[in-house]
């Protein structure tokens, strides 16, 4: 019969990885949670939101991020109904696409609300990140214009920490453009503390811009616990396609997702669904449970 010596001996023996093995497996559990960035279905959202979520959950993804958040609500449901009905449902929201456009790109004091506004949807919404997803042309036209937002995501990475929660970054094509020996990709990250701002690399985007992803999860040394999985059409590079279907080797780059620091990830599809939104999202996470994660 064991006895609690004999296990506090056995137990003393235990390596540090092997005493680490729960928090591994907890890593495990949570990578096989697929997500989705809703604006995948923004047409059927803006018809039926409530339907096309209902959907969502039963082609098997646990994960959704959301978009349009405006005058309190999204999808015009308040914040707070929204929660409860994704909870329901069995659907975590983990991140949203927040704009916070007066904050991002005036002095005016509004902006304080208007950030303040959107921090506490993604409270309301239980979620981890709030997510800055686009900077306008005219707002990034040089250095100088993303030493501002630099600037700026700083001081509402401050804002987030103090509540509880982690500002990020969503990147497209456009901040890896040269401007004179630097991009704006290189201002971002060296320019905004690695603590307050992530990053939630689309990495259909990355490749588009004609770099590796893997080689920036190394350079960004785990400050991208977030991405955004979208394949690139084999025909037409400028398009998307489903997961699996395209030329991006996501098994490569799922390898590579300790080094990321990935927490979360999102299957986003912006067109060429085929054959429509809802087949294209099944065919989306089968190749992933089935190879990936």
């Amino acid at each position: 019969m064991s006895t609690r010596r004999s296990f506090l001996k056995q137990a003393a023996l235990l390596t540090p990885a092997a005493l680490a093995l729960p928090d591994l497996l907890f890593a495990e559990k949570k990578l096989r949670s697929v997500g989705i960035q809703l604006y995948t279905l923004r047409d059927l959202v803006a018809k039926d939101p409530r339907s096309t979520i209902e959907q969502v959950a039963a082609a098997g993804y646990k994960e959704v991020e959301l978009y349009g958040f405006g005058g309190g609500k999204f999808f015009g449901i308040p914040v707070a109904e929204l929660a409860s009905f994704m909870s329901n449902l069995g659907l975590s929201v983990p991140s949203g696409h927040y704009m916070p456009s007066k904050f991002l790109f005036t002095e005016e004091d509004a902006g304080k609300a208007e950030l303040e506004e959107h921090i506490q949807a993604a409270l309301t919404m239980k979620s981890s990140y709030l997510t800055i997803p686009y900077l306008p042309g005219d707002k990034r036209a040089n250095l100088d214009d993303y030493k501002k937002i630099a600037a700026k995501l700083n001081i509402a990475g401050e804002a987030c920490k103090k509540a509880g929660i982690q500002l990020a970054y969503h990147n497209h094509d456009f901040e890896f453009t040269n401007h004179g020996g630097q991009t704006g990709y290189d201002l971002m990250t060296s320019a905004t503390d690695a603590d307050l701002v992530k990053w939630e690399l689309d990495l259909y985007w990355v490749v588009y811009a004609g770099l590796d992803p893997v080689q920036l999860f190394t350079k960004l040394k785990g400050r991208v616990p977030m991405w955004h999985v979208k394949d690139m059409d084999k025909a037409n590079r400028s398009q998307n396609t489903e997961i699996g279907n395209g030329t991006i080797d996501w098994k490569r780059i799922f390898k590579a997702a300790k080094t990321s620091g990935l927490k979360h990830f999102f299957v986003e599809q912006e067109n060429n669904y085929a054959p429509d939104y809802i087949k294209s999202i099944q065919r989306s996470i089968g190749f992933i449970k089935g190879n990936l994660v």
